[in-house]
């Protein structure tokens, strides 16, 4: 089967009708060979619809959908597959309003594909940074100027990045980056996502911030003094990440105008895999978001209650 594709339109004319999009969806979810997603059992019998399991304690039917995140969709597979490769090639993203327009589906329908292939992009065991690993903090979320007169006066008394949403970021020099949404940023937060993170014999570098200094017997701790105007010291510098927050924060401002705390971990992780993804093609990386489809299946209750 083809799986080098050069654009959307090549994808889109290759993948007409639903038993080529499942002929792929299948290879790279099992490798051309079927297991059933309900007992693991691995001799399946292929029927009209799909498998049927061989295990006399099952024998439930089953198809390449069943058990992922595309289960139950009433769109079309060929929806999916260009929802995915626009989300991914795209450097900051889609919007729900475009992908909607591009795609003849509806703003609502759009979103909901968007999410649940957010929900594929996230990272669940990722490998532990190592070498010189620079760590920031940074927060995502409207200005005073934006809210309502009842939302100012609420606010008031309290520190303006209440308004906004803490992200703690950390990347390793020239490889990947990992994130995440929290609370609130303090030594425990820092700690705990420090530790899980970055490999002890590491090369820590950050800003001078105060939830840094616990590291110093920890890691090889680098600290640039943002506050007196330096910015690289002895070949050390949080660069690398700090633009990487620009991309983010340009995606959200430019793309998706706004997102809620509610939902902000999933556009991290979109943001968090294409920079990861950086170094392949669009047609590699949409291959790979299809060998992840058996991310458990996000509803539109989960997403909205």
């Amino acid at each position: 089967m083809k799986t080098q594709f050069k654009n959307l339109l090549q994808i889109l004319d290759y993948f007409k009708d639903e038993a080529t999009c499942r002929e792929l969806l299948e290879l790279q979810r099992w490798n051309g060979k079927p297991t059933c997603p309900h007992c693991g059992h691995e001799k399946v019998y292929r029927t009209n619809r799909g498998f049927k399991c061989a295990s006399p304690k099952c024998y439930k039917k089953f198809s390449a959908t069943t058990g992922t995140i595309l289960e139950s969709s009433k769109l079309p597979l060929r929806i999916w597959f260009g929802a995915i490769y626009l989300n991914t090639a795209h450097k900051k993203g889609i919007s729900s309003h475009q992908l909607g327009r591009d795609l003849g589906i509806s703003q609502r329908t759009a979103w909901f594909v968007l999410q649940r292939v957010r929900a594929m992009l996230k990272n669940n065991n990722p490998a532990l940074l190592a070498g010189t690993v620079e760590a920031d903090e940074t927060y995502v979320g409207g200005k005073i100027s934006n809210k309502t007169y009842r939302q100012r006066k609420a606010i008031a008394n309290k520190f303006s990045r209440d308004l906004k949403t803490p992200v703690v970021g950390l990347v390793e020099r020239g490889g990947k980056v990992h994130n995440v949404v929290v609370d609130t940023v303090n030594n425990k937060t820092v700690q705990n996502m420090v530790a899980s993170t970055v490999k002890e014999d590491s090369v820590l570098v950050t800003d001078s911030a105060g939830v840094y200094t616990q590291f110093a017997n920890q890691y090889q701790h680098e600290v640039v003094n943002h506050a007196q105007g330096e910015y690289f010291r002895n070949g050390f510098h949080t660069n690398t990440i700090e633009g990487y927050w620009s991309l983010l924060k340009r995606g959200i401002i430019g793309i998706y105008h706004s997102t809620s705390k509610r939902h902000l971990h999933r556009y991290c992780d979109e943001f968090t895999y294409r920079y990861n993804t950086r170094h392949i093609s669009d047609t590699e990386r949409f291959i790979n978001v299809l060998s992840r489809v058996d991310t458990a299946r996000l509803t539109w209750n989960q997403l909205t209650k």
